[in-house]
């Protein structure tokens, strides 16, 4: 394994107090690497910085360069791309500690004196992990995490019992507990003497929603203190955010020396890249296969939806014996964090998950990063595969390609400076199709499971990014639908006028397949007895209305005359009754139109009956005249 060096820490203009030095002793950190040599001084002499962690990733044996210029009182450039597996995290966490035991107050147990904000809770584990190799040697600083997934008066109550002068935190948990003052904890009066904010991935933290939610967070807090800002790309948003939270920043990034940017490659030099192109109907086989031929080692196997993990989850856990796998998504409530804390210290096991892994996540040791489905943007492949080759490991990284989606690899190469290689598909892999359609005809959660993965893979399909390689139009729908074994098409928008011959859907009833857990299947032999009960009163129903008393109906009528002329006066319409009739009919064909419930020659027939039966009308009333 290679050093990615840039000094000792005793070579830092500010010394390290001794607490300090000894953590980074046991965690064996002996030099700094570059983004530590280039934010840890700034932010211990006052400054805000704002890291613009450029997804670049240099070689580690790498000579790197830092430079600082700008005018007085403006935002001051000071490049510095930042590698993955960096040590970003110790960028930030040594100078809190630091400017914290240099308070001339000392905290006390119910003052917060940092905080650090990240966009997921995988994220905000590491960091709190991170943190506490060193706060065990400063007993009069206590630390606090505060994220979804559990019951927030627990935290509450953690706070008011234990303090939390160092908050690692999501938005969202951070938000509900600032608004919290009923239930005695008063959090924006504990951070008045607030001395650091990191915002950590902060353009991820803008992507996935989190603005209000930082607004708000950053109206509770003092203007008087220190604030770090992390992130991978440069957006008006973050600049907007970078202007509101930030007083005259130095502006950070490292680049290679010697290298231009425009040809920095953008992955690790020590990681192996790799495609392999094979048909929708063949994938899932060759993933199989590959895993069992690599049971001993690490990997993260990516899939572009939460329904996706779910269903490809549980079909590799039957199939794949005597590994560990385990699967994480963004929609998991309470079992996220217990996943993750528990993968990252196995040393070898299979993690079905998705893009919630993809950033800023320490995995150690991942051998293959499996990229089953292409994601969304190409900025999240680059970040998918550093989740391998860290700090100058090797690794190595797959993604499966259709045959239609073969130009990825040089839009790759040109977008991202991600140099492949071709894997060419094994020959004679087992056929495991049939065996997980036998399970969907066996158990109606596969059966719901492979349904729900298919439509949410076909729906991000249509919103991928890159439209102009990931063409919807272009998808084989039969040969999609035979990868992911299902026992029928679903019914969707996507699929609705089309016929596929090259797909067989089974003979069995689905409607007859029931759940193996006994549970589920009586709740739904209950909810179906319900919805049949409901059906018959509502045909009931429908007979006792058509037979209404001619009295009922003509007030009724009346009614619905007087709202419409009502209407009608406020709007100033001068419409008709008939007219206005008319075209609500025509609207009402042209959506059963759109809808497919009628064709175009029916739609042509009633459209024009409708206006003939009332040109006749018109006549007979002109004759009697």
């Amino acid at each position: 394994m290679e050093a990615v060096t840039e000094g000792a820490w005793s070579s830092l203009p500010v010394p390290l107090s001794p607490g300090v030095l000894r953590a980074l002793r046991e965690l064996r950190f002996h030099q700094m690497t570059p983004v530590q040599s280039a934010t840890i001084p700034l932010f211990m002499s006052n400054k805000d910085v704002a890291a613009e962690a450029v997804s670049a990733f240099p070689s580690c044996s790498s000579l790197f360069s830092s430079f600082v210029s700008g005018a007085e009182g403006g935002l001051m450039p000071f490049p510095l791309s930042q590698v993955t597996g960096s040590g970003k995290t110790l960028a930030f966490v040594i100078p809190i500690l630091e400017i914290l035991l240099r308070r001339e107050e000392k905290l006390k147990k119910m003052q917060v004196g940092a905080i650090i904000i990240t966009p997921t809770r995988e994220l905000a584990i590491q960091i709190d992990e991170v943190l506490s190799h060193f706060t065990k040697h400063f007993p009069m600083f206590s630390q606090i995490l505060l994220i979804g997934g559990r019951n927030p008066m627990e935290d509450v109550e953690k706070f008011k019992e234990q303090g939390g002068n160092i908050i690692v935190a999501t938005p969202g948990r951070l938000e509900d507990l600032f608004r919290r003052k009923a239930e005695g904890l008063d959090l924006a009066s504990c951070v008045k003497a607030l001395d650091v904010l990191v915002l950590d991935e902060a353009d991820r933290l803008l992507d996935m929603g989190f603005e209000a939610s930082l607004n708000a967070i950053l109206d509770f807090l003092p203007k008087q203190r220190r604030t770090g800002l992390f992130s991978a790309t440069q957006t008006q948003e973050l600049e907007n955010l970078v202007r509101a939270g930030l007083r005259n920043p130095v502006r950070i990034s490292v680049k290679e020396k010697g290298v231009a940017a425009s040809n920095t490659q953008k992955t690790p030099t020590r990681l192996e890249n790799y495609y392999m192109i094979c048909k929708a109907d063949e994938k899932f086989n060759q993933l199989v296969h590959f895993l069992r031929q690599h049971k001993q080692e690490k990997h993260l196997v990516f899939f572009s939806t939460c329904a996706c993990v779910e269903y490809y989850g549980k079909a590799l856990e039957s199939l794949i014996k005597q590994v560990k796998i385990m699967s994480i998504h963004g929609k998991m409530k309470h079992k996220r964090n217990k996943i993750f804390t528990e993968f990252r210290k196995l040393p070898g096991g299979i993690l079905v998950c998705t893009d919630v892994m993809a950033r800023g996540i320490d995995i150690p040791e991942v051998h293959w990063v499996l990229q089953y489905d292409p994601p969304s943007s190409a900025s999240a492949f680059v970040h998918r595969c550093g989740r391998t080759a860290r700090i100058g490991n090797v690794g190595s990284a797959l993604v499966f390609l259709l045959p239609m989606e073969e130009s990825y690899i040089n839009f790759l190469s040109i977008n991202q400076k991600c140099p492949m290689q071709e894997m060419k598909p094994q020959t004679n892999v087992l056929d495991l199709l049939p065996k997980l359609k036998s399970m969907a005809l066996a158990d109606r959660a596969v059966f719901e499971k492979g349904m729900k993965a298919f439509v949410s893979y076909v729906q991000a399909y249509a919103k991928h990014e890159c439209n102009l390689i990931f063409r919807i139009k272009d998808l084989d729908f039969a040969s999609l639908a035979r990868g992911f074994a299902l026992l029928k098409m679903p019914k969707m928008p996507e699929l609705r006028g089309k016929c596929f011959p090259d797909f067989t859907p089974v003979t069995v009833n689905t409607d007859s397949i029931s759940f193996k857990d006994k549970n589920r299947e009586k709740q739904r032999q209950k909810k179906l007895e319900e919805l049949k009960k409901e059906r018959e009163e509502n045909q009931g129903k429908k007979k006792f209305v058509k037979n209404k008393a001619w009295s009922k109906q003509k007030a009724k009528r009346e009614k619905k005359k007087k709202v419409t002329a009502k209407r009608r006066r406020e709007e100033g319409s001068d419409i008709e009754d008939e007219d206005m009739e008319e075209l609500l009919n025509d609207t009402r064909l042209l959506k059963r139109l759109k809808k497919g419930k009628i064709s175009e020659e029916e739609f042509e027939k009633k459209l024009t009956g409708n206006h003939r039966l009332k040109a006749e009308t018109v006549e007979d009333i002109d004759s009697e005249g």
